[in-house]
C-alpha cells in the first residue's frame, strides 16, 4: 500500500505530537530524507517552546469573573416570555420581508466574509474587545524583550516587523493573538499621550493576497486594510479615518 505523502498538516501535528503511533513514525523517518523539513520542525518547536515561556505567567493568573462561563451562561439566559416575544418579533418580520417581496431587502448587503473586508470586521472586534480595557489590554508587554518579536513570528510567520509608530505620536504597547473564522492574528496595540489608543491586525489572507489599502468603517470605529505577499493587515481606531491615513502610510512603509 502507498503511503500518504507528509503533509504541513503532519508536520505541525508532530509538533503538537497529535499524530497516532504509526503515523508518527513515518514522519520522524521522513525528516532522515528532508532536512528542510527537519529544520522547519526544529524551528515550530522552538516557537512553540518560546511562547509557552511568554505566556507561561498569564497563563497561571485566574480567570477574570467576566469571563467565567457561568457568569456569561446566567447574563445571557432571559425569561422565558422575554424569549417568546423575541421570537414572535421575529417571525412577523421575516413574514413581512416575505409578502414585501424583497422590496424591503433593496440595498441590504450580507457582512463581508473574506478578504480584507473581513480583516477589517475582525479588526474592529478586537478593538472593540481589548481597547477599552485597563487591566490587560495585551499579553505580551513591549518591555524590550524578544518576547513580543517571538510571538509575532510564531504568529504570522517569517521575520514579523513590528512596526514604530513614534513619529506619529503613538508607542507600542504589546501584543496577543487573537482568534479569527480565517485562523490566528497578530494583535498590536499602541497609545499616546491623551489616552488614545489604536489597533494594528495582521493574519495570512486566503483572499485578496494583493489589495489597495482600503477605508473601513464600523459605526464609531474607522480603519484603513491592505495586504501584501499573503499577509493582510488592518488598522483601527476611534479617531477619524483622515488622522488615521498617514499612520497606516508609515506602517506600510515600515513593513
Amino acid at each position: 500500500m502507498t503511503k500518504r505523502p507528509i503533509s504541513e498538516d503532519d508536520l505541525q501535528a508532530f509538533v503538537d505530537r497529535a499524530l497516532d503511533a504509526e503515523r508518527h513514525l513515518e514522519v520522524a523517518a521522513f525528516f532522515e530524507t528532508d532536512d528542510d523539513a527537519a529544520k522547519r520542525v526544529a524551528a515550530y518547536r522552538q516557537h512553540t517552546a518560546a511562547l509557552r515561556s511568554a505566556l507561561q505567567s498569564v497563563a497561571a493568573e485566574p480567570i477574570p469573573s467576566r469571563l467565567n462561563l457561568a457568569n456569561i451562561i446566567e447574563k445571557q439566559q432571559l425569561p422565558k416570555r422575554r424569549r417568546v416575544a423575541q421570537t414572535a418579533a421575529a417571525a412577523v418580520i421575516l413574514l413581512a420581508i416575505g409578502a414585501s417581496g424583497g422590496w424591503l431587502l433593496k440595498g441590504y448587503n450580507m457582512p463581508p466574509t473574506e478578504g480584507v473586508a473581513a480583516l477589517a470586521q475582525e479588526a474592529s472586534a478586537s478593538y472593540s474587545t481589548f481597547a477599552p480595557d485597563r487591566v490587560r489590554p495585551v499579553e505580551v508587554r513591549a518591555d524590550g524583550s524578544d518576547d513580543l518579536k517571538v510571538l509575532a513570528s510564531a504568529t504570522i510567520g517569517g521575520e514579523a516587523v513590528i512596526p514604530n509608530l513614534s513619529k506619529s505620536g503613538y508607542r507600542l504597547m504589546g501584543g496577543r493573538v487573537v482568534p479569527t473564522s480565517h485562523g490566528s492574528g497578530l494583535m498590536l496595540m499602541y497609545d499616546n499621550d491623551k489616552g488614545s489608543r489604536i489597533v494594528l491586525l495582521a493574519r495570512r489572507m486566503q483572499v485578496d493576497s494583493e489589495r489597495a489599502m482600503v477605508p473601513s468603517d464600523q459605526h464609531d470605529i474607522h480603519g484603513w486594510s491592505w495586504a501584501k505577499r499573503g499577509l493582510g493587515y488592518s488598522l483601527v481606531g476611534s479617531i477619524n479615518s483622515e488622522d488615521l491615513h498617514p499612520i497606516a502610510d508609515d506602517i506600510r512603509s515600515q513593513i
